[in-house]
């Protein structure tokens, strides 16, 4: 989803840039030294790599790996490996850098899993007819790592959230695949809300009719609903504090694409 641009307001965009850097440093628990050097390390050279990409939307390109690290770091709560790879995870298949340039800075377990990166478009295009559970099924064999499954879905996770740039038939080609294919292996790995947002997004683009007139409800009810659950916990909450329970009730609404 990249393309080149002219040039912007550098000086603003590399303010950005660090900034969000910055932020996803700030998302990380329990980093040490040295996981923060080889991220900046990596940082440092999908700047480099980038540098003359922006994607559909006009945005620099590099805002992409720094969001899916972020995702991983935050969202899915992945080491520092995975945050190198998040960050790199472009690189060799859109840019000039090679695997073994990988490898000659980052070593064999980080070549490893950008080299499933790499691989699991190039599965999907020579095999567009195959049924969705089969294709999952070579995902999963890409790579014995499987940081690679999770990577790509933090990938398709900011992909799908920036979608709006894209032409209408790419949305929704994009979409279709996340319903099928993503949203499915995110449920398999444990990630519920990151599978709740792939379907969300997905439905968005594919039956966006639907998809309106739900939120709309929703958006309208909201007020309504809120008490109403508040009334019906309330007696709930003072019975069990009654009989001598610390207790915490919580609620939520269904998601649309559930509704």
């Amino acid at each position: 989803m990249s393309s080149s641009s002219p040039s912007f307001n550098v000086e603003a965009e590399r303010a950005q840039i660090l900034a969000a850097f910055k932020g996803l440093l700030k998302s990380l628990k329990d980093r040490s030294k040295e996981d923060t050097k080889i991220i900046r390390k990596a940082f440092d050279l999908a700047i480099e790599a980038h540098k003359d990409d922006r994607r559909k939307s006009g945005e620099l390109y590099i805002f992409h790996p720094i969001s899916v690290a972020r995702i991983c770091a935050e969202e899915m709560a992945l080491d520092s490996t995975a945050i190198v790879c998040a960050l790199l995870h472009d690189t060799v298949e859109d840019t000039y850098i090679s695997l073994d340039d990988i490898e000659d800075s980052f070593g064999l377990k980080i070549r490893k899993i950008i080299d499933g990166l790499t691989k699991i478009p190039d599965v999907f295009d020579e095999n567009a007819s195959v049924q969705a559970e089969n294709f999952r099924k070579m995902i999963l064999t890409i790579s014995d790592d499987f940081r690679v499954v999770l990577i790509k879905l933090a990938d398709r996770l900011h992909n799908m959230r920036t979608l709006s740039s894209m032409r209408p038939e790419k949305q929704l080609k994009i979409a279709s695949e996340t319903r099928f294919l993503y949203a499915p292996l995110a449920h398999r790995f444990g990630f519920y809300t990151v599978k709740t947002e792939l379907e969300d997004l997905s439905m968005k683009y594919c039956e966006s009719d639907v998809f309106n007139e739900i939120e709309s409800k929703l958006k309208s009810t909201q007020d309504v609903r809120a008490r109403f659950i508040r009334r019906f916990m309330s007696p709930i909450k003072d019975e069990l504090i009654r009989q001598g329970y610390k207790v915490e009730i919580k609620a939520r609404t269904k998601s649309i694409s559930s509704i």
